[in-house]
């Protein structure tokens, strides 16, 4: 059985974003890739609805990239303790789809 694994928008973003020139946002981005690409099938891997919310926002084309670097990954449904959860820790865009 397979470790799980809940992946997180900022994970996303550093796999999809631009190369960055700042040498600690650069390391992120080379650790999240190598992880992704290397070591992801290793684990059963999961996003949340609050988490699709949240990678479509801002650049539609940066979007798009983070959107479909998550295609093939299932999603946990919103329950009312996430939606409590993310109020405390002050994201306001939970739509509880």
């Amino acid at each position: 059985m397979k470790a799980v694994v809940y992946i997180e928008s900022s994970v996303i973003s550093y796999l999809t974003a631009r190369p960055s020139r700042d040498v600690v946002t650069a390391a992120r981005q080379a650790i999240t890739s190598e992880w992704w690409y290397n070591h992801k099938q290793r684990y059963e891997v999961f996003i949340s609805a609050l988490v699709e919310e949240e990678i479509a926002s801002g650049d539609a084309t940066a979007a798009q990239r983070r959107i479909e670097a998550v295609a093939d990954i299932p999603s946990l449904g919103i329950t009312p303790e996430a939606q409590e959860l993310a109020q405390v820790f002050g994201w306001k865009g939970c739509s509880g789809k």
